[in-house]
């Protein structure tokens, strides 16, 4: 059985990027990412899936009265594609309980910090102003708080004493191409068992 994917994104899209590599070269298996899904218009994610051949759809928040209405029509596309893993590569929005309840532990993040410190916007700056040695990014599981569910695969890196935001963000990205397949890949393989805030791999 083939694991049905989409991605919600808002950005350039390069961990979807990473994502689509390992599936089309074989790391990742028995699975497909059949939608990817912007709030914004010009996202080039929605052009990365176009170049493979994926479905892109816009859905626009501002032609909806509430965020209700804007991802109850996600969520029609999602069923639509019978998809059974959510993904957020750069979706710069607070998912809201109907869907998160929906997608229930099958929905995953990362986050260009070691959770539990540093969640939000600008993450790199907060770990720069905040001193720290090490830095990283986190693959979770998503619930109805940001950047707070269970915490699947870490990684960290070095900061620099001559760190900039974006030197620290370039580092940490790269790691995250890395983590964000592998932890697909565990999920693909029905390898993680969450226990409260707890996830296990086999």
């Amino acid at each position: 059985m083939t694991l049905n994917i989409a991605v919600l994104v808002s950005g350039r899209g390069s961990n979807l990027q990473s994502i689509i590599d390992n599936i089309e070269n074989g790391y990742i298996k028995d699975a497909a990412i059949r939608v990817v899904v912007s709030d914004k218009e010009d996202a080039y994610a929605l052009e990365r899936a176009r170049n493979h051949g994926i479905n892109a759809e816009f859905v626009d928040p501002s032609a909806f009265s509430d965020k209700d209405q804007y991802e109850s029509r996600i969520l029609e596309i999602l069923d639509g594609y019978d998809v059974e893993l959510l993904l957020l590569a750069g979706y710069m929005r607070l998912l809201g309980g109907g869907i998160v309840r929906h997608f229930k532990n099958r929905i995953i993040n990362i986050h260009p910090a070691l959770l539990p410190s540093f969640k939000g916007l600008h993450a790199q700056k907060q770990a720069l102003e905040h001193g720290v040695k090490v830095a990283g990014c986190t693959v979770h599981f998503v619930d109805e708080d940001m950047d707070s569910g269970p915490i699947i695969l870490q990684k960290c890196v070095p900061v620099l004493d001559d760190d900039t935001e974006d030197s620290l963000a370039e580092r940490i990205l790269r790691e995250e191409h890395r983590i964000y397949p592998e932890a697909v890949k565990l999920y693909a393989e029905g390898r993680l068992d969450i226990k409260g805030r707890i996830v296990s791999i086999s």
